[in-house]
């Protein structure tokens, strides 16, 4: 403007305050910078409050299919305030949360996630949300979905020899940190459990495949364990398997087996543990009603039972008081019935055998026995 001289801005003395006391913080010669900062919350000591608050990663990644022994963990972009709620799982695993560091935590199991579950991790946000060191709050909710394997036949195979059900043992190739709570299959060798063992039973084991011996051990273990003795792997299966590996309950009973001869003279061979411990006389069915060939497991079990049926005549017969059943092939069964003699076959399709023989074989042959007819 005329008659004016534009007057010079004048200089800020700030950056030499600012300066001074940057200096002033620096330790003499180490060219390190103390910096100090006092905060409320124990977990961290220094928390720049413009650092924004968000969640970096969360494993296992959505809808990724993991073991269950797969750690569940939250890493986030800044500490993690003390008193932060924390996130959710569902269905709810037993456990806790516990920091790795002060921006990472992860969720300590009691007992593992199912096989063949869908899990939900909540990281809430909000007002209500994870909350920041620096008071800062997780902007919005992040969920995740990540599923479990289920047990393959191996797997199931596996656990059931590590538990004494199986006439073979599981050796694993290498020790894991979470013993017996894997639902991936693990690296390892089956090995007979004894060496008596007859061809009759070893030769109808195959690992990694369904089979007589998989499905009698499937049914003990429901029936040490009061369940349902389908022998199928399901989820109940599964997860009381793996809770028994985690805490070594092994099967309380020893290995039994069955060998019904049909060769004259016909007779029964009781093995426990590999040994022979037992043999009886016995009769099996008549032509045209014979006793089916093959390795069966026992499925259903009474002191004593009327027997009802169909002669080959057509006629029907009642047999009350039957004593000592163990049924293993549909109306077939091992029990006690009275003869003069025995040795050949004389019966409808059932193993019949002296009361007091029946007698010995019944306790011995729980639900899941195999028993072989050759």
């Amino acid at each position: 403007m005329s008659g004016q001289h534009a007057q010079k801005p004048k200089r800020s003395k700030t950056p030499f305050v600012i300066a001074a006391a940057v200096v002033s913080l620096c330790v003499a010669g180490t060219g390190v910078f103390l910096l100090t900062s006092r905060s409320t919350d124990p977990a961290v000591t220094a928390t720049p409050t413009d650092t924004p608050f968000a969640v970096l990663a969360s494993t296992p990644t959505n809808a990724a299919t993991v073991d269950s022994s797969a750690a569940i963990r939250v890493s986030l972009s800044s500490p993690l305030a003390s008193s932060s709620p924390m996130p959710t799982l569902s269905p709810s695993v037993p456990g806790s949360w516990q920091r790795l560091s002060p921006s990472t935590i992860e969720y300590v199991q009691d007992s593992p996630v199912g096989p063949g579950q869908s899990v939900t991790v909540t990281i809430p946000g909000g007002a209500s949300g994870l909350k920041g060191a620096n008071g800062k709050f997780l902007a919005s909710s992040v969920t995740t979905i990540f599923h479990t394997a289920p047990l393959s036949t191996l797997r199931v195979q596996q656990l059931l020899a590590q538990l004494g059900y199986l006439p073979v043992t599981f050796t694993p190739a290498a020790q894991s940190s979470t013993p017996g709570i894997q639902t991936a299959e693990v690296q390892g060798t089956f090995s007979n459990r004894w060496s008596t063992l007859p061809e009759s039973l070893t030769s109808q084991w195959q690992a990694g495949a369904v089979n007589p011996v998989t499905k009698g051990a499937i049914m003990r273990f429901q029936d040490v364990h009061n369940m349902k003795t389908d022998g199928i792997a399901g989820p109940a299966l599964w997860d009381q398997l793996l809770a028994d590996a985690k805490s070594g309950k092994n099967d309380p009973n020893p290995y039994n087996y069955v060998i019904v001869a049909k060769n004259l003279p016909q007779k029964l061979t009781l093995y426990s543990n590999g040994e022979v411990v037992y043999t009886s006389v016995i009769s099996t069915g008549i032509a045209g009603e014979e006793t089916p060939s093959g390795t069966f497991p026992v499925y259903q079990r009474y002191r004593t039972q009327t027997m009802r049926g169909t002669n080959p005549d057509g006629s029907e017969y009642v047999d009350p008081g039957i004593p000592w059943i163990s049924y293993f092939y549909g109306g077939d069964a091992l029990h006690g019935f009275l003869r003069s003699s025995y040795g050949f076959p004389q019966s409808l399709g059932c193993v019949e055998m002296p009361f007091a023989n029946a007698e010995v074989v019944w306790p011995q042959t729980p639900l899941g026995t195999l028993v072989t007819v050759q």
